[in-house]
């Protein structure tokens, strides 16, 4: 199966299956003497892991990441880095019962058309448990990006099916499970959050990343454009199925005159663009949001049909995210990080900066 790598300076390979014995990746292309610890990989792998409130899966994983090679007395040497978390926790007797059905919504009917054969054990490759190794590879970028750049990458969620979330402070993002930038109102998303559980039915959500310390001049001007690149990593998570950068989609409701952002001695007047103009990064904060799709793993009977076309119903019992939106705001802020390394290593070499 190919498409499993992204970058080309800094190049992350994933590898694994969701009931597999591990996920793990490969990261080639990162820069020597970086200090690296399996602590600090695990700080951001803890923010993502399953199991840690009632409001996501109950699959207990605790997601340890071993580093098998490319670190040397905690300093990366120049050469691969392989990073591993084995599976603990896996129940594949939950989807004895559909495996010969393809769940509405999930990666089931094309992957079985696509190749003739699938995992159906938790999705195998299409699950979310992959995402797990992009956060891994994540924070070897986020790190690497804030000591030589001092690039500060943030998310938080803004909105849980109908419900809006109002930005308060960003200290509240690591206080709640939800990523939520407030304290207010917190209440009210987790009575919805236990309705849906209760109800065996999903919801989507909205969230939305600012990266501060933005340089000037990273990205290309034609096919590799930063935003479009950004665009193509997102769209990789599971369940993404929108992309905006900057106002995005209500840059068809604003004139030429109010979206453009005037420019002045001291700065831009605004930040419609999102902080890249012709694709390259105008020094201004990127600001990114994604649409994420309800859970296609719900309880609720749905008319689907068997691997040999019959008409069946199907019910997916088990342990699933409610809402795969609740985590994650660290895949998005690891995804962009990747882009953002690849896109500061590809500019090096072409300016020297």
């Amino acid at each position: 199966m190919s498409g499993n790598s992204i970058g080309l300076a800094f190049v992350v390979t994933s590898f694994g299956e969701s009931h597999g014995p591990a996920i793990g990746c490969v990261i080639d292309g990162c820069p020597p003497n970086l200090q690296i610890s399996t602590q600090e990989i695990q700080k951001e792998l803890d923010r993502r892991k399953p199991g840690t409130s009632r409001f996501v899966t109950q699959r207990k994983e605790s997601d340890e990441v071993e580093i098998l090679s490319g670190v040397f007395d905690g300093r990366t040497t120049g050469t691969p880095i392989g990073l591993l978390i084995k599976n603990t926790d896996a129940r594949s007797k939950d989807y004895e019962n559909i495996k010969d059905k393809f769940r509405p919504g999930h990666a089931d009917f094309s992957y079985q058309k696509k190749y003739g054969i699938r995992d159906y054990k938790g999705g195998g490759r299409s699950s979310a448990r992959e995402t797990a190794v992009r956060v891994a590879a994540g924070a070897i970028a986020k790190k690497w990006l804030k000591e030589n750049y001092n690039i500060r990458i943030k998310g938080y969620l803004d909105q849980l099916g109908k419900h809006k979330i109002g930005f308060e402070d960003w200290k509240f993002t690591e206080e709640n499970p939800f990523f939520a930038p407030t304290s207010k109102g917190l209440e009210l998303i987790e009575s919805y959050m236990d309705e849906l559980r209760r109800a065996g039915d999903s919801c989507g959500a909205r969230l939305s990343f600012v990266v501060e310390g933005m340089p000037v001049g990273f990205g290309e001007p034609v096919f590799d454009r930063l935003d479009a690149d950004i665009a193509h990593a997102l769209m990789g998570i599971n369940a993404v199925k929108g992309v905006e950068i900057g106002a995005g989609f209500d840059s068809v409701f604003q004139l030429g005159s109010e979206h453009s952002d005037e420019i002045f001695p001291n700065g831009f007047g605004s930040n419609n663009a999102g902080g890249v103009l012709g694709g390259i990064s105008s020094g201004q904060d990127l600001v990114v949001r994604i649409a994420i799709k309800p859970t296609s793993s719900i309880r609720k009977n749905r008319n689907t049909v068997d691997k040999d076309g019959r008409k069946t119903e199907i019910s997916t019992t088990g342990r699933h995210d409610p809402c795969v939106g609740i985590r994650a705001t660290p895949i998005g802020e690891a995804m962009i990080a990747i882009v953002l390394m690849d896109h500061a290593l590809r500019d090096r070499g072409q300016n020297k900066r």
